[in-house]
């Protein structure tokens, strides 16, 4: 059937299994449907997930809301924490367009196109807070989120 391109709907389920930060964005970006067949769209397949969903890492460690220190702007620190704040955000919608890709079966297509393209606009946000937050001398992971 589709024998030479693989499935859009797989590849975004294997996507959001993956834990790691840099390697779940680089496997998003390569999820382009809009310049070309690299993938194609199986509304009825029938998929399911290898391992834990959605995939997160060991860091930032997950803590009730009310536990997350509150920090003052006006430290390098809390300006970091808040970068930090913004890329877990990110790092959240990318998971959740992934589970939209591979979750709801029988959309039309431009459903799973328009998903997939949300999910590479969110990767492309968490990289470029993470890139900013390596520049305050943090990293994802750094400080506790919820």
């Amino acid at each position: 059937m589709h024998a030479s391109t693989p499935s859009l709907r797989a590849a975004a389920l294997e996507a959001l299994c993956i834990a790691d930060p840099a390697a779940k964005c680089s496997a998003v970006a390569g999820l382009d449907v809009a310049g070309g067949p690299s993938f194609h769209i199986d509304p009825v397949e029938s998929l399911l997930p290898a391992g834990p969903l959605p995939g997160h890492p060991a860091r930032p460690l997950l803590v009730p809301p009310q536990s997350v220190p509150r920090r003052s702007m006006a430290s390098v620190a809390g300006r970091a924490a808040l970068i930090h704040a913004l890329a877990h955000i990110e790092f959240n919608a990318i998971n959740l367009a992934l589970d939209m890709v591979w979750r709801f079966g029988g959309m039309p297509p431009d459903f799973y196109r328009d998903w997939t393209r949300v999910a590479r606009e969110e990767a492309l946000h968490f990289t470029l807070l993470r890139n900013h937050l390596q520049t305050l001398g943090h990293d994802y992971g750094d400080f506790d989120a919820h």
